[in-house]
């Protein structure tokens, strides 16, 4: 009897301690408003895909909205820091935004999973980035593909057009080099704003050029006001976009202007398109059906599964911070971002991530591929599959 007793004592203790374990608090900030928008409500979608617990560890998720805003986007991740406690911070869906929200990550010291594009916010690795890491594809990695395109098509002159922030000096930055090594001239350059809403100007200077082909260097649907202007124009080049893009919306908002657009992108984009021996095909498949099932068909993209993720990279680490700090502590938010950074050959559903103390996004050509929009949909270029 005292033996059952025991045995009783012992189970009620594991079950206490299991139902007050520390939970990991997780605070994810994008722009589920404002000109990303249409990057940020799948973002937040994808939240809700999160599992209860990792590892017999329970999470819990905290999503707000900075509107596309770097003010507001700082402000949520010191509230999140502060307030709410949290252990890691997921965001923002833009450049400037998270380039912003980096300095209050390394001022706590609390580890960053980027979900916007551009390598400045992981590059070059200093104290600040030591703590920040990103899931979207560096955008030299997506240039270097872009530009082998535009060989392999016999273009020798491109013009430019990007956002006038961090994201558009990125590209302007990476594709500068990129075509040069190629011999392809840039022969224009203009800029405007995410909030612009006509573009009418740089599109003429542009034009005037006479480009073979215009690079548009902008994300989600604003990038399509430069190539709806070009078509409008009469522009009869060929129009090359970045994986800034790569979603509904931007169908939706370019309609029959951008058909034939060439892009480098993500492979969850052509999910079901990709060769059974292409390794993320499963984890892409995985989270599309996933998303679809509670959001609806046709409703996953390309900035929805860099959320998806940012969460299996916490998933792959949390239980190994676990084993050395409590949650809630300044000590498990030093040993998560040192479990992020020793993360190896791990597939989710834009890659296959080995993380290293100068590498915080750890991908390789596995991460991208190149896609045409042909029918108002994503098409895969069968060339570019094996890439």
């Amino acid at each position: 009897m005292r033996l059952l007793f025991a045995a009783m004592a012992a189970g009620s203790l594991a079950l206490a301690t299991g139902a007050s374990a520390q939970a990991v608090k997780i605070g994810m900030t994008v722009s589920t408003t404002g000109p990303a928008a249409s990057l940020g409500i799948p973002e937040a979608n994808t939240a809700k895909l999160m599992p209860k617990e990792i590892g017999g560890i329970p999470v819990e998720v905290i999503v707000l909205d900075d509107a596309s805003d770097t003010t507001k986007g700082v402000a949520n991740t010191r509230k999140l820091l502060t307030d709410d406690k949290v252990d890691v911070v997921v965001g923002s869906s833009t450049t400037p935004v998270s380039l912003a929200m980096l300095e209050v990550a390394s001022e706590m010291k609390a580890p960053m999973i980027s979900l916007a594009a551009s390598a400045a916010i992981v590059s070059p690795m200093d104290e600040k980035r030591r703590w920040v890491f990103k899931t979207p594809q560096n955008d030299r990695l997506m240039a270097d593909a872009l530009v082998d395109y535009m060989a392999a098509q016999k273009v020798k002159s491109v013009a430019f057009i990007g956002f006038n922030d961090a994201y558009g000096d990125g590209w302007l930055n990476v594709i500068t080099p990129a075509l040069k090594e190629k011999n392809i001239q840039l022969v224009a350059t203009e800029r405007y704003a995410r909030t612009d809403t006509s573009v009418t100007g740089p599109v003429l200077k542009l034009m005037a050029a006479k480009p073979e082909a215009v690079l548009v260097a902008g994300s989600g649907t604003p990038a399509a006001l430069p190539q709806k202007t070009l078509k409008e124009r009469g522009y009869a080049g060929k129009i090359y976009q970045t994986h800034g893009v790569a979603n509904a919306d931007f169908l939706r908002v370019g309609g029959k202007d951008v058909e034939g657009t060439i892009l480098p992108a993500g492979p969850v984009l052509v999910a079901a398109q990709l060769p059974e021996t292409n390794p993320v095909k499963k984890a892409g498949l995985d989270y599309v059906q996933k998303y679809e099932a509670m959001f609806g068909a046709g409703s996953a993209n390309t900035f929805g599964a860099h959320a998806n993720d940012a969460l299996v990279l916490l998933q792959a680490a949390i239980p190994v911070a676990a084993k050395n700090a409590k949650p809630g502590t300044p000590e498990f938010r030093a040993a998560l971002r040192d479990a992020l950074e020793g993360l190896k050959d791990v597939v989710y559903s834009q890659g296959v991530v080995t993380m290293t103390k100068d590498d915080h996004v750890g991908q390789d050509k596995r991460a991208r591929v190149m896609v045409t929009i042909e029918n108002g949909a994503w098409k895969l270029l069968p060339e570019a599959a094996t890439q």
